[in-house]
């Protein structure tokens, strides 16, 4: 493959529970004794995007998905590792650097209703992303392209005098879509786009992320939980678990030949209407909190292959000979 468009390299991030100094602080055993925890929210992500293509990174919730989102988009520091864009590092770029990569990467939140300013008109909304990425446009010019990307999204221009209540959790989500189109990016970061929306919205919207993908030349990296929209609109798929990518291979040879444990018992649970006895697998015992991670295996608790190399080391990603990438002692010993 060419160089990847996005670069994530051991990628961590730690949320700090521990509080101010005196807080951490106690006297115990005749003794002060200093404590500190911490969310473990992302342990070690190794991903990498390349151009034109959509990278589905899917999980139960709390395994740190969106926060890898949010981490590669800016919105949160990394704790350790590194995000390079095009060959740039950019995760410790300040002020005015890290502005021409605010243009090129843009982000879609999950809840429309929340993300719209309800103060600002729609016709506000989507030129103020023009006004400050592009300000040598005229204001003919930014008016045109707002008409230009409403209506690229199924939303008619002359909506841009009201606000955002005015309109349904769907045409929101448009708006958000037109909103991070509207400065012509090439990478786009999708925060589970649809799940807060209706069942009979959602083919919609993703559709319309999809013909915009076609047209511009989009890159995406999509936050998802819902493997059926995964299996429609992704070109590779990440697996996560407990802040790590366990699996990662292309859609179709991830849904036809799953190897990581978690993975199958993930791709199990989809109904199938053709299945009279759907082969169930029931995976025992419960997610370790991420304040507490355990040794070695984060899935070796709830795994019917785990032993005690998998309880003591780590795994890394490993190239199998169907095509995955498969974090799995059991898968590289064979025994899976």
């Amino acid at each position: 493959m060419t160089s990847p468009l996005v670069d994530i390299r051991g990628l961590e991030k730690r949320f700090d529970l521990s509080g101010s100094l005196l807080e951490q602080i106690t006297f115990k055993n005749g003794r002060f004794q200093r404590r500190q925890e911490a969310v473990h929210a992302i342990n070690g992500v190794d991903l990498q995007v390349y151009k034109g293509e959509a990278l589905c990174v899917v999980g139960e919730s709390g395994c740190g998905k969106s926060t890898v989102a949010r981490t590669v988009m800016g919105l949160l520091s990394p704790s350790a590792g590194e995000v390079h864009y095009d060959g740039q590092r950019i995760d410790d770029l300040k002020g005015q650097q890290v502005l021409p990569y605010r243009r090129k990467m843009q982000m879609i939140f999950q809840n429309p209703y929340a993300s719209l300013n309800p103060r600002m008109t729609i016709q506000q909304t989507l030129e103020e992303p023009i006004h400050f990425h592009r300000p040598e446009l005229s204001r003919n010019e930014v008016r045109s392209k707002v008409r230009e990307v409403m209506e690229s999204v199924g939303i008619d221009a002359d909506w841009g005098s009201r606000f955002g209540h005015e309109f349904s959790g769907g045409q929101r989500q448009r708006i958000a879509i037109a909103r991070a189109l509207a400065v012509d990016p090439e990478f786009i970061v999708a925060d589970e786009p649809i799940s807060a929306l209706d069942v009979s919205i959602q083919a919609q919207v993703l559709n319309l992320l999809m013909d915009a993908q076609e047209t511009r030349n989009l890159t995406y990296l999509f936050i998802t939980h819902d493997l059926a929209v995964v299996e429609h609109f992704g070109t590779r798929v990440a697996v996560m678990y407990l802040g790590r990518v366990c699996e990662l291979a292309q859609t179709a040879t991830l849904f036809s030949e799953p190897r990581h444990p978690y993975t199958q018992a993930l791709l199990s649970a989809i109904p199938r209407l053709e299945d009279d006895r759907p082969n169930y697998i029931r995976l025992q015992g419960e997610v370790p909190t991420p304040v507490n991670l355990p040794s070695g295996c984060v899935f070796h608790g709830r795994c019917p292959y785990a032993n005690e190399r998998c309880r003591q080391e780590i795994p890394r990603l490993i190239a199998t000979d169907g095509g995955n990438q498969v974090a799995c002692h059991a898968v590289e010993e064979g025994r899976l």
